[in-house]
């Protein structure tokens, strides 16, 4: 054997020993990295996307991202980015001042205000306004939010998404207001979102009412659990029990229900670390995809560093997901791919490769990169 092998096999053996010291794989990982990993996607979506740009849910949810982006890295020019794409909607989902018109069925048109895709942006809105405290920037999401909890209807939440897209905004805007409605109200809206998709066995959520199982199935005849869909809850509810008050009265239910889906998500993981975008049924539409498999990164990254989530059992779970984001999701150029494009369900045969890249699919990546960022910051 020639010595330069030598030296080399000793030197493997010598880093795996002390490895081994480390108790989690995922603790191997440097947190610097990561950083840099964040910066690297980051700035390669926003060197080539204007932040001039619709506040509807796939542009609101990448603004999610950015936000935890520029909690960890404090880069002005991330910061920026949001508050130029706020002020272009002038600080706006559906821009309709007629409330007779505000509807909440599907829609993209201005008079979908009630619509929980038009919503999501105020979150954006309102991190901006604990940033610098301008009643501007918070005033449309008070009204459409305050109008909304004035009515009698109670199901605005009729799909797994709009859990994300809204549950956040109704903690942020009572930890702005301390108005005790946005908490009796999420609540309500929960309640009804979960007795029409959670699934009492399998304890996973269908993407909607047309999913429900026997009535729909897969392509094997199984449950069919669309990926995305489950990640957009896990991330909703992690991001609910962050703001929620401690003493609040229903909180041990989204408790409950944040660990029964976490471990429903592991369970489903495949062993080259992503999850297919049929949860159940992974030759339904075989292959990695990257949303889900990041919004459910986040989720229990944010379980383990908050408590809900046994580290043993969760943190090799993490470590797959995160080698799979890091090693093939990410591309050489910093742009994220795997990612199924905009839809509602597992489709059958549907291309998703290293150039299938969306904004909210990066904004998934650095939602997950972020909360690693802060377990390894520990």
């Amino acid at each position: 054997m020639n010595w330069k092998r030598m030296i080399a096999i000793v030197a493997a053996a010598m880093i795996f020993a002390g490895c081994t010291s480390k108790k989690y794989a995922i603790d191997q990982v440097d947190k610097q990295d990561v950083l840099a990993s964040i910066s690297l996607v980051n700035s390669h979506w926003q060197q080539n996307n204007k932040p001039q740009n619709w506040a509807f849910w796939d542009e609101a949810a990448y603004h999610t991202g950015n936000m935890a982006a520029y909690e960890v890295t404090k880069d002005s020019a991330f910061l920026n980015y949001s508050l130029i794409w706020a002020k272009s909607n002038d600080w706006k989902g559906a821009k309709s001042d007629n409330k007779e018109d505000w509807k909440y069925s599907y829609g993209e048109s201005d008079d979908y205000v009630l619509f929980g895709d038009w919503q999501i942006c105020f979150q954006t809105y309102i991190d901006l306004y604990r940033i610098d405290k301008d009643e501007n920037r918070i005033r449309r999401a008070k009204e459409v939010m305050e109008y909304q909890m004035s009515t009698s209807a109670d199901d605005y939440w009729w799909w797994a998404d709009g859990l994300y897209m809204v549950m956040p905004v109704m903690t942020k805007l009572y930890q702005v207001t301390e108005n005790p409605l946005y908490l009796e109200k999420l609540y309500t809206y929960f309640r009804y979102a979960d007795s029409l998709m959670f699934d009492q066995e399998a304890h996973l959520y269908y993407r909607d009412g047309k999913y429900l199982y026997p009535k729909h199935k897969s392509a094997n005849g199984k449950r069919d659990f669309w990926a995305r869909g489950d990640g957009w809850v896990l991330a909703g509810l992690a991001k609910v029990l962050a703001d929620l008050p401690k003493e609040y009265e229903h909180r041990a239910f989204f408790e409950q229900r944040f660990t029964q889906l976490a471990a429903a998500v592991a369970e489903a993981q495949q062993s080259e670390g992503y999850w297919t975008r049929s949860l159940l049924d992974p030759e339904h539409a075989p292959g990695p995809e990257t949303s889900g498999t990041a919004f459910f990164t986040y989720g229990l990254l944010w379980g383990v560093n908050n408590g809900y989530l046994n580290a043993a059992e969760y943190l090799p779970v993490i470590d797959r997901s995160w080698r799979y984001l890091q090693d093939v999701a990410l591309q050489a150029d910093g742009s994220v791919g795997y990612v199924q494009p905009i839809g509602e369900k597992a489709i059958p045969g549907q291309v998703v490769d290293q150039n299938s890249t969306t904004n909210f699919g990066v904004g998934a990546y650095l939602l997950a990169a972020t909360e690693l960022y802060k377990y390894l910051s520990k």
